[in-house]
């Protein structure tokens, strides 16, 4: 808006769900159809080592918008309850709040700081005991159209041989990520700009399964080569237990309308992988349209974009399903940060940083002071090319036992620019790679005696971090259970647990 271009920025954050980094052509995928996400590319900084704080959605998301590790942030695993976001802080700064899409809170519907909400959750909660309907699912009631999910394509003749990819089999207004799209650019067409900086998150549901898109997209992709990663018997033999039982819980219960098979045929994989992609360069499309009405309406005057993603998917690879693990392909997401004039346009920053580092940076943009105990760094110094900018020595991802991950109580990994480790706690077996030697993850060195004096040394470092952060976190943990306070001064009290066991987000 012309009138806040001498103000603070407005500041549009878009988050794919479960987008892996390999999904961009401008990123080095030439095979990958994604012309305006390569525009913000081309025109931004991309932030090309930026991992995920948890491997799971929600996880994720609540410590990017509190600032603190999942640990801390009080939400190991999806359907716990939330607290305070940052969001409430750019409130207070004077910034209008507006989410349209997927944010994955606990409670949905809760405010968390934003001024509207207009909450679209994944497609396949069909089995979601907490029975709430979000803006997709009343308008799918509103016409009497059967929502697209696992208990209609379970139906299907062909389920079982799938892995969950399936043509979109309605209206494709009324797919999850064109409905997104369509309601943001609803939204900015009928917004009265309002004399105050906007914060807008607009979340799709793609690409996470059902691997779902619009018929048309397909076949562009079909005989791509995507370089698909071999899921070796070898590779499967040599992971820990913890792998082990979580790809026997991906066979046993479908997650997502997947019925996984880690012996899937190239040509089932080939498939599965093109309807993923397809579905990505559908979110492509309908990212280019908001850019241009956010351009028509006045808002990128003065703005910042930022597109990410919470996490990757396996799709295979690794004889692996979805997330849950602590391969690069689930913990690096794509995040590019597009603000011309503000930002040098076409550069990329390869130091290292976390996913909730984008939380502090929003902050700092929008010239809110971070919490001293906020655990998330700001990202400006690497953006603005600081001469003593750098990155993290090592990034680290969690993950608590939920109802996916129902055999490790918890696991913890440590990743620097050479080496990655995971542990699982409780057990013997883990994972360490060479990631300059093997950068695909595919040889596990956890038992080699001649590493285990830099095992140790490894583990040493997860242990120390955990340490100092629960140390850091106890103030922030003491708001957890905080009564809630709307924005027009409500107290509304503990709203309790959400049900879930972690399915299908």
């Amino acid at each position: 808006m012309s009138e806040n271009s001498a103000g603070p920025p407005n500041i549009i954050l878009i988050i794919t769900d479960q987008q892996r980094f390999d999904t961009i052509n401008a990123l080095g995928f030439d095979y990958m159809d994604t012309p305006n996400i390569d525009r913000l590319v081309r025109e931004g900084v991309s932030l090309n080592n930026c991992f995920i704080n948890a491997s799971v959605c929600a996880p994720a998301r609540a410590s990017l918008f509190s600032g603190y590790w999942p640990h801390n942030a009080g939400v190991m695993r999806n359907g716990e309850v939330w607290s305070h976001t940052w969001v409430e802080d750019l409130a207070a700064a004077g910034y209008y709040n507006v989410n349209i899409g997927k944010m994955h809170t606990g409670p949905y519907e809760g405010e968390f700081g934003f001024h509207e909400r207009y909450v679209v959750e994944n497609k396949d909660r069909v089995r979601d005991p907490f029975r709430f309907y979000d803006e997709l699912d009343k308008a799918l009631l509103a016409q009497g159209i059967r929502k697209p999910g696992r208990d209609m394509y379970s139906e299907r003749d062909d389920y079982e041989d799938s892995l969950g990819a399936f043509v979109w089999p309605v209206d494709e207004d009324m797919h999850p990520d064109f409905f997104v799209g369509n309601t943001a650019l609803w939204w900015l067409e009928k917004a009265l700009p309002p004399n105050q900086p906007l914060f807008l998150e607009i979340g799709f549901p793609g690409p996470h399964p059902p691997y779902d898109p619009v018929e048309r997209y397909i076949e562009p992709y079909m005989e791509k080569d995507m370089g698909i990663l071999p899921a070796t018997e070898a590779e499967m033999e040599a992971q820990p237990d913890g792998l082990k039982k979580l790809r026997a819980n991906f066979i046993q219960r479908e997650h997502d309308a997947v019925a996984f098979n880690p012996h899937a045929t190239d040509e089932q994989r080939q498939r599965q992988r093109a309807f993923y992609m397809a579905n990505v360069t559908m979110i492509d499309e309908k990212v280019g349209e908001i850019m241009e009405s956010l351009e028509q309406k006045g808002y990128l005057e003065n703005s910042v974009v930022i597109f990410t993603s919470d996490h990757g998917d396996c799709l295979g690879d690794h004889g692996l399903n979805q997330k849950w693990s602590m391969y690069d392909i689930i913990t690096r997401v794509p995040a590019i940060v597009w603000s011309p004039g503000r930002f040098e346009a076409g550069k990329t920053v390869e130091d290292l940083c976390q996913w909730f580092d984008l939380g502090t940076t929003i902050l700092e943009l929008a010239g809110v002071e971070p919490a001293k105990t906020m655990e998330a760094e700001s990202l400006l110094p690497l953006l603005e090319g600081a001469p003593d900018a750098a990155g993290r020595e090592f990034v680290f991802t969690e993950l608590a036992r939920d109802g996916v991950l129902r055999y490790s109580e918890f696991v913890m990994c440590a990743r620097n620019d050479e080496w990655k480790i995971v542990e699982f706690v409780g057990d013997a077996g883990g994972q360490l790679y060479n990631l300059i030697d093997d950068p695909s993850e595919v040889n596990n060195l956890w038992d080699e005696p001649e590493l285990a004096g830099h095992r140790a040394v490894l583990l040493g470092v997860i242990h120390r971090w955990f340490v100092r952060s629960v140390a850091q976190g106890r103030t922030w943990r003491n708001h957890l259970r905080a009564p809630w306070v709307s924005l027009d001064g409500t107290v509304s009290g503990d709203p309790g647990a959400l049900p879930g066991d972690g399915d299908g987000d």
